[in-house]
């Protein structure tokens, strides 16, 4: 990735100076200061306030997102990580979702449970009563056994009032439907939740269907080995975030994006987010500039290593 440019503090600044000028108005001797360079000093206060103001705002507005729950300390997509995701005070957890065989939301990150259960079963042709079966907490540690694969309904049950729950749909279309009827069985407050996908089509259908919910369409990059151009460019997802009037673009940090996207993405009207980050300086660099929010296998870690303040 390429290095993102850091924001120079007003501290930086002023010790980067070589010399200061004396302030014009000063009576020698005196102690006085004249009427202009009262005003001066003045406006040189305010307008540190200010910046000094704007810089600990855009940093207390970046959402820590935990990934998969807490999925360093817990196994992903389980009750356990979302429950000590949020503990570690992350502002939302983010979670994946299939629809089963007899069409039912099951929280799963890959096409199948093996990887994380030990046992091969299609989330998709597989029923929800066979994958709740399932072990999926083993493979983590000993001590996280007998840890099932959740459903939605049971993941909406224990969000904490105030922070939010980020949908990620890893299937397509077909399961909106039974995610819309869980969404208003649960009664869930539309603000809670943040849909997102890779699936550009499941992007722009779940903005009609909701247009309260925010929507953020996934990116990952591809480079060409020969001319070393990344791919998709940035014009490009926010033409198709735009287009479908989603509320903004989530990517990938293993790419191209530096400041200037944070910047070009936010003058575009949309939001800019940030997956998946676990070292303190690169999320850093994309704080400083300006990013929405970080998504990380660490929220607690995370949050106290850069500072912020606890939701």
């Amino acid at each position: 990735m390429n290095p993102l440019p850091l924001l120079e503090t007003p501290a930086k600044s002023i010790l980067r100076r070589r010399s200061v000028r004396p302030l014009t108005g000063l009576s020698e001797g005196s102690g006085t200061v004249s009427r202009g360079a009262a005003s001066t000093l003045h406006i040189l206060h305010r307008s540190l306030l200010v910046l000094f103001l704007g810089l600990a705002l855009a940093a207390a507005g970046a959402d820590i997102i935990a990934h998969r729950g807490a999925s360093h300390d817990a196994p992903e997509n389980t009750l356990a990580a979302f429950k000590l995701g949020w503990e570690q005070h992350a502002d939302a957890v983010e979670l994946d979702i299939w629809l089963t065989q007899d069409g039912r939301i099951i929280c799963l990150h890959d096409e199948d449970t093996k990887r994380t259960t030990g046992v091969a079963k299609v989330a998709s042709k597989t029923s929800l009563a066979d994958l709740r079966a399932l072990d999926a907490g083993s493979w983590k540690d000993p001590r996280w056994k007998g840890e099932k694969l959740p459903t939605l309904e049971e993941t909406l049950a224990i969000l904490p009032r105030g922070r939010r729950l980020v949908i990620e749909i890893k299937c397509g279309v077909e399961a909106l439907p039974e995610l819309g009827r869980v969404l208003k069985s649960a009664g869930t407050p539309h603000a809670q939740l943040v849909i997102i996908s890779f699936k550009f089509d499941v992007c722009a259908q779940a903005r009609a269907l909701w247009p309260d919910i925010p929507v953020l369409f996934l990116s990952s990059f591809k480079q060409d080995k020969a001319t070393k151009a990344w791919t998709p460019v940035l014009d490009e997802l926010i033409a198709r975030a735009k287009g479908a009037k989603l509320d903004g673009i989530n990517i990938s940090y293993k790419g191209p994006a530096d400041a200037s996207w944070v910047r070009k993405t936010h003058a575009a009207g949309l939001k800019f987010y940030v997956w998946t980050v676990d070292d303190v300086a690169t999320a850093r660099q994309f704080l400083d500039a300006g990013a929405d929010g970080i998504t990380t296998n660490r929220p607690g870690w995370l949050r106290e290593q850069l500072g912020l303040p606890r939701p």
